[in-house]
């Protein structure tokens, strides 16, 4: 008696379908990352010519200030953005205007994205503005289209879905910039 009952609750277990895997959880939005400071490189395409250099930005709600640096070390270049304007000064020359976007179009031809790169680089769509959204089976942001700008999330800085990204590649019409963030530190 005891077999067949134990062969039909085989079967009938069989019968069941197995428990569906959980959705990934969702990269937990950072609100209270308001500063930071990260470490890394950045390179740039942009019809047909290539920049590098090493990177330093620090990131305040009301300023930022991003060191350009030379193979060695040396600052090449300062942009500084508070409320009022954003500089540039590269060696004894100092370009100003109204904002970082501006001040880039104007020096070198292409616009840095920083009004929504400070988001980004948190794996983070911008507050306003539409944002198409593409995720990894993680949970976290794989890409990010947003204000004419592409954002690839090539690599975290860990496996967690809270992780921040290390490479990141942004695409807009002929400019190409990748970033590489070798430290951060948020506050």
């Amino acid at each position: 008696m005891r077999l067949p009952l134990l062969l039909w609750l085989c079967l009938l277990g069989g019968c069941s379908s197995l428990p569906t895997p959980p959705v990934p959880a969702l990269r937990p939005v950072q609100p209270d990352i308001a500063s930071f400071t990260l470490n890394g490189r950045v390179a740039v395409r942009h019809n047909g010519t290539r920049h590098s250099a090493g990177l330093r930005w620090v990131h305040r709600p009301q300023s930022d200030e991003l060191l350009l640096l030379a193979p060695l070390g040396q600052t090449a270049a300062r942009v500084y953005r508070d409320a009022q304007n954003a500089t540039l000064e590269d060696g004894d020359k100092r370009y100003q205007a109204g904002d970082v976007e501006s001040l880039m179009q104007q020096v070198l031809g292409w616009h840095l994205p920083l009004s929504g790169l400070h988001y980004w680089v948190l794996a983070l769509p911008m507050a306003e503005g539409e944002a198409q959204i593409e995720r990894d089976a993680g949970g976290r942001m794989a890409v990010l289209r947003q204000s004419g700008w592409e954002v690839r999330y090539l690599r975290y800085a860990g496996d967690a879905a809270s992780s921040l990204p290390a490479h990141l590649e942004l695409t807009r019409d002929a400019l190409q910039m990748q970033l590489l963030i070798d430290e951060w530190e948020a506050r």
